[in-house]
């Protein structure tokens, strides 16, 4: 039968959902901060706490000395009953004895007790912390429990959660019980417990909320890659079918839109559009700015000035393409990564004509009866009269020609620059990368000015003196003093840099010659040895003759060899077969070694002061990749591959 002991401690395991052996190392703890503060016990008097897990008997183990007289039965103990702990005790000796008080008192157990609640409080903490910091991005359950200031507590089970204002969506009301769904933005760790920050109006919500919906998503099927959202609006959706044969967005929208229907309540209605994504940027932005009809696209890639599309729309199309307060054209810019610049066909027609002289433009262009025609066709469009689906083609001919060719031609220009601006970024060290601008030591003013404006590394400063002073000079309040200071402390900066290298390199010398005169020594070694095992084996190699070989050479002698000598030899033989060891015998193994051979000197050694050779340090590079001094090691050579170098980290 289980005793109140143990029905107490499963009841506590079950409630808090902790494990076993949590609960048993707070219970330990704690009595043994009872017994000290009870008995008044060093903590340096080592005091263990035993559990009976099938009985519940607790039974407290002290450290003490084993004495022919105790005086502090605390940390004391006479020599018979030690022997009962330890049955080689001596006087002396420390031993860990048995020491449960008889009355652990109704004190001592209120200490335990408040000690166990303690530690199986923050036992509950560490296990609520790591099971919501693995859920960090995941969608969870909760109920609406308290709003005050805009802040909304949601309750998820054993915790809570905080819904922040600027997390929530405008617009959303919620009230006292009310069922949601949030993503877990962020959990930190407190002394109250863990603290979840969770979110409404985050994109990834939409994310989870399609994965949960369209099994072709969960699955792989289906990959979704980017999301475009304002939060209780609008949110647009780029979805691509990793599998043949599926169709990315009708999975998604499901038959007669109920997978998407079904986001949308969850989300209040909020507009959700689903549009395939296309490897071509021209297509995948014609079909971001959908439910508008999208004429044509132009890229503009520029290095410092970043990606630009500019869109052309037919007239009746420019408000949809934008939408409300631009939130359409909003969106698609999020969703490509290109900003979009919208035109009206008309207008853009209009900026094609004071274009036409531009040498990329289109020749065909440039003929009066093009430019008349389209000269007319922007005149009827002001007057408000209706335009022909030919008057649309011409135009969209005209602006193709012109601006399109203008744009294209820009490209070269822009590969050039961004050459430029690669050769720049190779003559700057990488080092330079990792030293703060603080390392420049320019004027205060000077460098206030830079770090405003984005210069936080000697990198920074140094790649844009190769490209020129203009950025420099567009910086209000730098001027030509201020770019004289900035070129001279990069001039001496690179002086100390290259000071510095040296430096580096002297020391990387010094070790590397310590090294070399190390392995030379060792070598030298190695090949004494060498030849000592030689000799040795020369040596034992002479006491172990075969006698076969011995009879073989004794019947190959002249016929005028006395019969009397044969004997003579046998015996020798015989003899020598004593010597050579038996079956039961183990034979004493034979080092059979090649020749030694003096080992060859490289044409770069030289002796030390002591006469032994000595090998000069390795060459020294500094690898800009690493931003580091490097040693150039040379390896020996091999049977199975040939020399090689590599550069090893000094």
């Amino acid at each position: 039968m289980k005793s109140e002991f143990i029905l107490a401690f499963e009841e506590v395991c079950k409630n808090k959902n902790l494990p076993p052996d949590i609960v048993i190392e707070a219970l330990k703890t704690a009595l043994v901060s009872a017994y000290r503060r009870n008995l008044g016990v060093s903590n340096s008097q080592e005091v263990t706490v035993d559990i009976d897990s099938r009985t519940g008997e607790i039974v407290i183990f002290a450290e003490k000395e084993v004495v022919d007289s105790v005086i502090d039965s605390r940390t004391e103990i006479l020599l018979e009953e030690a022997r009962r702990f330890a049955p080689t005790a001596e006087y002396g000796d420390v031993i860990m004895a048995e020491s449960t008080p008889r009355n652990f008192g109704r004190i001592a157990a209120q200490t335990a007790k408040q000690v166990i609640l303690q530690r199986v409080r923050e036992a509950e903490r560490d296990h609520l912390f790591d099971e919501f910091a693995g859920r960090e991005g995941e969608i969870v359950n909760g109920t609406v429990q308290n709003i005050s200031g805009g802040n909304i507590t949601i309750g998820l089970g054993r915790t809570e959660a905080i819904l922040p204002r600027s997390q929530s969506v405008p617009g959303e009301r919620y009230r006292h019980h009310d069922k949601i769904r949030v993503y877990i933005v962020e959990v930190r760790r407190t002394n109250r417990g863990p603290q979840i920050f969770v979110s409404r109006n985050h994109r990834n919500l939409l994310r989870r909320l399609l994965e949960l919906e369209v099994p072709e998503i969960y699955n792989g099927q289906v990959d979704i890659k980017s999301i475009a959202r304002e939060a209780g609006a609008r949110s647009k959706v780029a979805v691509v079918a990793l599998q043949p044969g599926v169709d990315p967005v009708g999975a998604c929208v499901g038959m007669r839109g109920v997978r998407i229907q079904s986001i949308v309540r969850e989300l209040n209605d909020e507009k959700i559009d689903v549009i395939e994504w296309d490897p071509d940027h021209r297509n995948f932005i014609a079909k971001a700015l959908s439910p508008a009809r999208v004429s044509q696209v132009f890229l503009d890639d520029d290095p410092i000035g970043g990606r630009t599309a500019t869109v052309v729309v037919p007239d009746d199309q420019l408000s949809l393409a934008i939408g409300r307060e631009g939130q359409n054209a909003r969106l698609a810019a999020k969703l490509s990564g290109w900003r979009i610049d919208i035109k009206s066909l008309t207008e853009a027609a209009t900026d094609s004509l004071d274009l036409i002289d531009n040498p990329a433009a289109d020749p065909a262009m440039r003929d009066e009866q093009m430019v008349n025609l389209v000269n007319m066709i922007i005149e009827k469009r002001q007057m408000g009269r209706p335009i022909t689906a030919e008057d649309y083609n011409n135009l969209s001919r005209f602006v193709a020609g012109v601006e399109g060719r203008v744009i294209a031609a820009r490209a070269s220009d822009h590969e050039a620059l961004r050459q430029i601006r690669v050769e720049a970024r190779d003559r700057v060290p990488i080092a330079y990368w990792q030293l703060e601008l603080e390392e420049l030591n320019l004027l205060h003013r000077v460098h206030s000015l830079l770090l405003e404006n984005g210069y936080e590394t000697v990198g920074d400063v140094a790649f844009q003196a190769e490209l020129g002073d203009d950025a420099f000079l567009a910086i209000e309040g730098i001027g030509d003093k201020a770019i004289e200071n900035i070129h001279t402390r990069l001039a001496e900066f690179a002086e100390e840099f290259a000071e510095l290298q040296l430096e580096m390199v002297e020391e990387a010398t010094e070790e590397t010659d310590e090294e070399a005169i190390k392995e030379a020594e060792i070598e030298a070694l190695v090949s004494a040895e060498v030849e000592t095992i030689a000799v040795e084996t020369e040596a034992e190699s002479v006491a172990v003759i075969e006698p076969e070989a011995i009879m073989e050479e004794s019947t190959i002698v002249d016929d005028e060899v006395a019969p009397e000598s044969v004997p003579a030899i046998d015996d020798l033989s015989q003899s020598l077969v004593k010597e050579t060891p038996t079956k039961r015998e183990k034979p004493k193994p034979v080092r059979i070694l090649a020749p030694a051979t003096p080992i060859e000197e490289d044409e770069d050694d030289e002796l030390d002061a002591s006469g032994k050779p000595r090998k000069k340090g390795r060459k020294l590079v500094f690898d800009e990749n690493a931003g580091r001094v490097v040693a150039q090691r040379k390896r020996k050579r091999s049977r199975r591959r040939d020399e090689w170098e590599d550069l090893t980290d000094y």
